[in-house]
């Protein structure tokens, strides 16, 4: 099997409402998804958002990674996963781009085996328990929030602070006054200074918190470690560890309790693998967390996160929660605080060149089957059926018929050079 195109395509999905930090505000998830093509029907799928406020990436600068730095260097390749991580890895840091083609190199090569990511990585899918965030607003407000996401059945609660008004410990109150029972996850986005982190904490200990996630900048180990001494919250560090070798330091340091990890910042699966495997070795819980992610990279690291659920004291990959519809037929399927994967069933898109030149778009389980019959069979479509003989020209697998038929629709809306184009990214048929 041989990498004979990477393409690229910008999406945009609205959210239910704001999500707001004490570092950026959020209206809808802009992401770019990347597709590996193979002179096969199989194909790989990766995602990546932009998050300049964390990665120094927008979609513009991940577009670029991809399309000039590692498609050169990945088209005409043999497929081979090692060989291929190393190239890409090989590549300036651009951690979120770089993620999104190490998915998708994850995708290729479990499709390639019938697989999913879980089986993959020689393990069974298990249902997983996501947090569900609270974006940063008035205290009644945050507490008004937390209160219906409770009542929608949302048991634990990640809660955003640091909005530099002095009053981040009355939000809290506020909230744990609203949902006594839930679990309460703090983070300050780096917001806070040590002697305040520790003032705050201090306040916050009578009120049952899970965890304060990253109070101080990334880049300040000495003031994250103080905090971690001192504080009888666990501290979990975020912004301060986005690759293996940071990981390293914040453990050697102890710097913090627990370890945040996150596709986005790390470069992907294979590089998120080499931090759980490490933590493990030293005894360190991690969290699984997440951008505000399209559904592509939500689904793949959710499979990373039952592969290795032993791994993870928390998950926080609630991106799909907060859209304004929760998507279906992604790989995933939602209940409350409740990941799960769908049933997996292979399906195929294909495109058929028809004997007057048109283009015909289907789906089918047995492409093959599918093919012959628009050929002979009455069971061919009413199009295809007066344009005999027909060829197939493009063909992609799915792992869901619902997964196929949302590329379906999305081919029958290109024009026809567009589609000449998809076409071409197969290589010689």
């Amino acid at each position: 099997m041989i990498i004979t195109a990477i393409t690229t395509k910008v999406e945009k999905i609205p959210l239910r409402t704001p999500f707001v930090t004490a570092l950026r505000r959020v209206e809808d998830v802009e992401s770019v998804r990347v597709i590996i093509h193979t002179d096969s029907c199989h194909i790989g799928l990766g995602s990546a958002p932009a998050t300049k406020a964390i990665t120094g990436e927008n979609l513009k600068s991940i577009v670029k990674s991809i399309n000039k730095s590692y498609a050169p260097q990945l088209i005409g390749q043999t497929f081979e996963l090692q060989t291929l991580l190393e190239i890409l890895h090989n590549n300036a840091h651009n951690s979120s781009a770089k993620a999104a083609v190490d998915m998708a190199l994850y995708d290729l090569a479990s499709l390639q085996k019938s697989q999913n990511i879980v089986g993959y990585l020689n393990a069974k899918a298990l249902p997983i328990e996501s947090a569900i965030t609270i974006s940063l607003n008035e205290p009644q407000l945050m507490a008004q929030d937390s209160l219906e996401a409770y009542e929608r059945g949302f048991k634990i609660l990640k809660i955003k602070l640091g909005g530099g008004d002095g009053l981040d410990v009355e939000r809290m109150i506020a909230i744990r006054e609203s949902v006594p029972h839930a679990k309460l996850l703090v983070d300050a986005n780096q917001a806070w200074r040590v002697e305040e982190s520790l003032n705050i904490i201090k306040s916050l200990y009578p009120l049952q918190i899970e965890l304060i996630e990253q109070p101080v900048i990334g880049s300040d180990l000495k003031g994250l470690q103080r905090i971690t001494q001192e504080s009888q919250i666990p501290i979990l560090a975020d912004e301060a560890v986005f690759n293996l070798e940071d990981a390293k330091k914040v453990i050697e340091m102890r710097a913090a309790d627990l370890i945040n990890i996150k596709l986005m910042k790390c470069g992907g699966i294979s590089k998120a693998i080499e931090i759980i495997e490490y933590c493990d070795a030293h005894g360190v819980k991690c969290m699984m967390g997440s951008m505000i992610e399209g559904p592509i990279s939500i689904n793949l690291t959710a499979q990373l996160v039952m592969a290795y659920h032993e791994s993870f004291a928390y998950v926080d990959l609630d991106s799909p929660l907060l859209y304004k519809k929760i998507p279906t037929g992604g790989g995933l399927s939602f209940f409350n605080n409740i990941i799960s994967l769908e049933k997996e069933e292979a399906y195929y898109l294909y495109i058929l060149e028809c004997a007057d030149h048109t283009f015909y778009t289907g789906i089918a389980r047995d492409v093959t089957q599918r093919v012959e019959e628009h050929n002979s069979s009455p069971k061919a479509a009413k199009y295809t059926r007066v344009r005999r003989p027909v060829k197939m020209l493009y063909c992609e697998k799915y792992r869901s018929k619902s997964s196929a038929l949302k590329r379906e629709i999305e081919i029958k809306k290109m024009s026809r050079s567009q589609k000449e184009r998809l076409i071409s990214t197969r290589g010689d048929v």
